[in-house]
């Protein structure tokens, strides 16, 4: 272990940046955060969004393939989204009121564009690796602020997957002393982590469940023509009726019966992955609406599914609790709903909390525990040998 990074104060003034595998924009939560570890206390000062403009979508989907990714392209963004998050955070404190030289600290998540846990048995250069981009050294200069991030790659260098890592930030937010609940997050990737009533760390054990919106959204992209990058509200879906012998089909892809710690992303099912469940449900005559229910449907098995097969067995759970941009799909969590009879199905906004600043929040607390030297790992959900402190700190 290591020791604090700076003379802490009661409260430090954190912005919390989040971009996930929906490749839908930047999340920036401003928080104050009292403490550290599990023990920490977070309050939301303010939540900002900016969406990333539809060009910029296809440039990313380009780089999360082996197909369309270059060298050049990589190197390139990793500064530009740097500038994208650097912004987004001035506005963030901006809106909230406040000025940068008010804030301690921002902690990016970065954005993934490629997720290797495991080994590639036929390549012995494509070893277990994770890599986000968002320089933290431009993020640092054009803030003012010091910067931590890169996240990751520490978990992985210790035996973990390096994900999931939002289940150390649920397990202080959402821990219970009386009920088992379930934190699901549905993003681009669906992730769930299960605390068990009174758990501690010991007891909390995550996997990323799936596609959560990534499916959905990239359907809906190919179906629109590109003049719809998402189905608002569910809206479209409740339109159609599920093929379920399509997504019994689907639903047989290896991932879905590997036991956790495990974890996935946008190379496994990305836009290659949609494109072919969109030329199934064409062959099947699937009408427009009744492919992207389908596609809803899909997303909605795969995470009970998940929960048949490794959560349920272990533990009870009473509450499944929803955020992220699923939470806003009526569709889906009415389908998720009648999928889980014996658990009610609710949303992170529903308790009190923003249902789409929980997981910027969550880099916030880690990056937090960074500067105070605090591990900041959960090795029950990522698989890694011990616990560790994961971060990169650039000072501006």
């Amino acid at each position: 272990m290591i020791g604090p990074l700076w003379n802490h104060k009661p409260n430090s003034e954190v912005v919390g940046l989040m971009s996930g595998t929906s490749l839908d924009g930047i999340d920036a939560a401003v928080v104050s955060i009292e403490g550290s570890g599990l023990q920490a206390k977070v309050k939301l000062l303010h939540y900002y969004s900016t969406p990333y403009d539809d060009e910029l979508r296809e440039r990313l989907k380009e780089l999360c393939t082996v197909q369309h990714s270059s060298v050049d392209l990589v190197c390139g963004m990793n500064v530009y989204l740097a500038e994208r998050f650097a912004q987004a955070a001035i506005e963030a404190v901006r809106s909230a009121g406040m000025e940068m030289k008010e804030i301690d600290l921002i902690s990016s998540h970065g954005q993934t564009v490629w997720h290797i846990p495991q080994p590639d048995i036929q390549d012995p250069y494509l070893v277990r690796s994770t890599l986000q981009l968002g320089d933290l050294s431009v993020l640092a200069k054009r803030t003012g602020c010091m910067v931590v991030g890169d996240f990751r790659p520490a978990d992985m260098a210790v035996g973990g997957q390096g994900a999931p890592l939002a289940p150390y930030g649920d397990l202080i937010l959402y821990r219970d002393p009386g009920k088992g609940r379930l934190l699901q997050n549905i993003g681009g990737i669906g992730n769930c982590t299960a605390l068990p009533s009174a758990a501690g760390p010991e007891d909390v054990f995550a996997f990323d469940t799936g596609p959560g919106n990534m499916v959905i959204d990239q359907i809906v992209y190919l179906l629109s023509g590109g003049k719809r990058s998402y189905d608002d509200g569910g809206t479209w879906a409740m339109q159609g009726t599920a093929d379920w012998v399509l997504v019994e089909e689907m639903i047989q892809h290896p991932y879905f019966g590997l036991k956790p710690p495990k974890s996935t992303g946008r190379e496994v099912f990305g836009k290659a992955y949609a494109e072919e469940f969109a030329a199934k449900a064409r062959e099947r005559s699937l009408a427009d609406a009744d492919i992207v229910a389908t596609a809803t449907a899909f997303t909605a098995r795969t995470i009970a599914e998940g929960y048949n097969r490794y959560v349920f067995p272990l533990c009870r759970i009473d509450e499944v609790i929803v955020s992220g941009g699923g939470a806003h799909n009526a569709a889906l969590l009415d389908m998720l709903q009648a999928m889980l009879p014996d658990q009610k199905v609710l949303t992170s906004g529903q308790l009190g909390y923003n249902d789409d600043a929980k997981e910027a929040i969550i880099f916030a607390l880690l990056g937090n525990d960074f500067m105070h030297g605090v591990a900041n790992n959960l090795p029950s959900a990522t698989g890694a040998e011990r616990q560790t402190i994961m971060g990169k700190l650039a000072f501006p």
